[in-house]
């Protein structure tokens, strides 16, 4: 059972922090956030994975090697320059024959990478977007109008939206809509798939959700 995790961000939002560590190794309770996730996975009973890096990717080698510290197998995708959140699965060399788990590296979760692959085997999709309710409540109160008429008040109303908690779950069939070396983030991959009829759905998550 594999995952991609993507790793290779400039972690411009935490700087300095990052100016001389790249953002997953980042420590979250004494230890880089990556690790957090491998472990994670690790023991729901994933063994393989692929870490896209190229923002200072000697130090995530050098602190991850080839994973048997953590008692799993790590390979390593070197982005030359950025490819996106999809980009970079253009660049997997090893044939790819099962559903596999995509997942930001700077996203902290206690989602079950395990439940929401067999959801998206079980729903027969190409491609699956773990997605997760966000409620955002308005600074001022809204002013309904029809026209230049006002027909209606909300005092600072609350809006739920469903956003993309970037955790995916992917088929095979999704990387034949990418181009090798090409950037390409989530979205558009997933509205590439739609436009040709494939099957790109949402999974609602309720698990507690970071993104650092």
């Amino acid at each position: 059972m594999r995952v991609l995790i993507l790793a290779a961000g400039l972690g411009t939002r935490l700087r300095p922090i990052t100016n001389k560590i790249p953002k997953c190794l980042v420590e979250v309770g004494g230890k880089p956030m990556l690790q957090h996730i491998i472990e994670r996975a690790r023991d729901e009973g994933f063994s393989e994975f692929l870490l896209s890096v190229n923002y200072l990717a000697h130090m995530i080698e050098d602190h991850f090697g080839d994973g048997s510290a953590l008692d799993v197998n790590i390979g390593y995708i070197h982005e030359k320059s950025p490819l996106g959140t999809a980009g970079s699965l253009s660049m997997i060399k090893k044939v790819v024959d099962e559903p596999f788990v995509v997942t930001n590296g700077d996203v902290i979760t206690d989602i079950r990478y395990s439940d929401l692959l067999e959801f998206h085997k079980r729903q027969e999709s190409v491609a699956t977007m773990a997605v997760r309710m966000q409620e955002w409540q308005h600074p001022f109160g809204v002013v309904q109008m029809d026209g230049l008429n006002i027909v209606g008040f909300q005092e600072k109303p609350v809006a739920h939206l469903y956003i993309n908690a970037g955790v995916y779950a992917l088929s095979p069939a999704a990387l034949q809509e990418l181009n090798h070396g090409e950037f390409c983030d989530m979205p558009k991959l997933f509205e590439r798939l739609q436009a040709n009829s494939c099957k790109a759905i949402a999974y609602p998550m309720h698990e507690p959700w970071l993104d650092v």
